[in-house]
């Protein structure tokens, strides 16, 4: 479906002015802490609209719309049930710890809690998973412009699409619109990757904040324009019921036991609000980071509970257009196509624009996190941490006298930008995979219920249990991950369902839960003073201890 042309320039004038917006902040880029964790200065109403706005993604209103079209408002759990509690938890019991040890990762904070080996390993996983997904979710966005937007083949005399064609030969995927693909991906790539090079967190904030007005003035006009075609609430239950029983429980937001879905009570009972939220809220760096970038503590509270209200209008949002299609357009093989058919049916030129702004600033949005999260913790947990005191070593064996290396703070500032560059070009590279091995973002997307019930295991006793130790947390971890990669590869002969990915959450979570435990007690535990403001038990607030947490963090 080919754009009108307001359509087009609505779309430009977005791009443009999202670029502009945030390499303006360079300027306030000065230093490593600037570029990391914005200097520490983000006000709570920025921290907010940032979190929603990096948490929710064009994925999410196709998604989401498809599972509403085929399920029905069960989805809503993964935005109410999902996001809410774990989001007011986090706000006063959680996230002010991260902030109060003054560290710039989730892995960095667990590496102060239990020790080195725990965070390279969750550096590496997290570092991992946030590069990958960046190739994912370019290739999803040059996806979604090829269909709104198609390049002709003879554009620039040809020339682009044989030089793109010859680079899609090494991947076998040289065939049909792959080529567009690649060419908007690299456009979409190099206007995230500008900005975020540019300006660090400050320019990702920022930018939320201004996709997020976008996201909400879009999905209101199809959610409005939608209801009236149906008829209101009532219409759009009546039409609904009338497609026949299968139908009748869409419109519960729990569905039974027996249920066919992948969503059933229990599921999002223990899998989604016991573990997969709150392991996604308060352990995923790409969610977390603005919370470390707060100016005070009240600041990383204040952004987490107006995140949380913010966050309550988006399932009405993304669940609701499957909803309305399904009244409207029954019948359809794959529920995917609801939202997108929403929006050629439905909007007029001009608001066709406005909506598929929508989904591009989603897109943008949740790569641009990706992109400095995972520059932040290989800078971080990797970098600094590792290769850095390996670097001293290995010149420390023939130097003797230069075996001290402490390189300075724009050294850091550097690093963290030449890494930003180099996975602009990597999810670039990256992204034509996707082409080559059908289930390959399925399996991204599952690697993180591989890695969330042992990173809330890990998080919940770091905070909540001062007996907690650093070999308890790294057994836990090590035989969470194994754990829930066993359960997945077995999951046809452990589990009666075809995705059970809710219940391998949580079986993780208790089984690294039981190893932190027993490998604790079993080991000599912490001394006070490296439990000093990271947890409950001595969570001091005076500032000669903010003062030692801080050197600390710097060592």
């Amino acid at each position: 479906m080919a754009l009108a042309r307001i359509d087009l320039i609505i779309i430009f004038l977005y791009m443009i002015g999202i670029m502009v917006l945030g390499t303006y902040y360079a300027r306030y880029v000065q230093s490593s802490e600037d570029f990391y964790v914005s200097g520490k200065m983000l006000p709570w109403w920025a921290i907010g609209m940032s979190l929603v706005a990096t948490d929710i993604s064009a994925l999410d209103f196709i998604a989401a719309s498809g599972q509403g079209y085929k399920w029905g408002v069960v989805v809503a759990n993964f935005d109410w049930i999902g996001c809410l509690p774990p989001m007011i938890l986090g706000a006063f019991l959680i996230v002010p710890f991260y902030w109060r040890a003054g560290v710039y990762t989730i892995p960095e904070y667990l590496g102060l809690r239990y020790n080195r080996w725990v965070q390279l390993i969750q550096g590496l996983l997290w570092g991992g998973f946030l590069a990958c997904i960046l190739g994912a979710l370019y290739w999803a966005t040059g996806l979604m412009l090829v269909e709104f937007m198609p390049i002709r083949d003879d554009f620039a005399g040809g020339a682009l699409k044989n030089s793109l064609n010859f680079l899609l030969g090494f991947y076998h995927a040289a065939e049909g619109s792959n080529w567009q693909i690649m060419s908007w991906l690299i456009l979409i790539a190099v206007v995230v990757g500008i900005y975020c090079y540019a300006g660090g967190l400050s320019a990702v904030v920022v930018t939320d904040v201004a996709q997020l007005v976008i996201m909400y003035i879009g999905g209101t006009a199809i959610i409005v324009l939608g209801m009236i075609k149906v008829g209101g609430m009532s219409g759009l239950t009546s039409k609904i019921y009338a497609l026949g029983p299968e139908f009748h429980n869409h419109f519960k937001l729990f569905l039974p036991a027996d249920s066919p879905s992948p969503y059933p009570w229990q599921g999002i009972l223990f899998g989604l609000a016991f573990v997969l939220a709150p392991a996604y809220w308060l352990g995923n760096q790409a969610i977390v980071q603005r919370n470390l970038g707060a100016k005070s503590e009240w600041d990383t509270k204040g952004g987490m509970l107006w995140g949380a209200f913010l966050h309550a209008l988006i399932p009405i949002m993304v669940a609701f257009p499957g909803l309305i299609a399904l009244a409207l357009y029954p019948g359809e093989k794959s529920g995917d196509v609801a939202f997108p058919r929403l929006i050629h049916k439905l909007l007029p030129p001009g608001l066709t624009g406005l909506v598929f702004a929508v989904l591009l600033a989603a897109l943008m949005s949740t790569a641009a996190s990706n992109l400095n999260s995972a520059a932040t913790i290989w800078m971080k947990d990797v970098y600094q941490k590792f290769v850095i005191p390996l670097v001293g070593w290995t010149r420390g064996k023939f130097k003797p006298e230069k075996k001290e290396l402490k390189p300075s703070d724009r050294h850091y500032l550097a690093v963290g930008r030449s890494l930003t560059a180099m996975f602009v070009v990597f999810g670039i590279f990256f992204a034509p995979i996707v082409t080559r091995y059908s289930g390959l973002y399925i399996a991204i997307q599952s690697f993180l219920t591989f890695i969330q019930g042992p990173n809330l295991a890990l998080i919940l006793f770091g905070i909540i249990w001062s007996r907690a130790t650093g070999w308890g947390g790294l057994a836990g971890l090590l035989t969470g991950l194994a754990s829930s990669v066993l359960m997945f590869y077995f999951k046809g002969y452990i589990f009666t369902r075809e995705e059970p990915f809710l219940f391998i959450a949580w079986w993780s979570f208790v089984i690294s839960s039981v190893t932190i435990v027993i490998v604790s007690l079993a080991t000599k535990p912490e001394p006070r003073e490296k439990l000093l403001g990271l947890v409950w038990k001595y969570a001091d607030k005076d500032k000669e201890l903010q003062a030692a947490l801080q050197e600390r963090v710097e060592e």
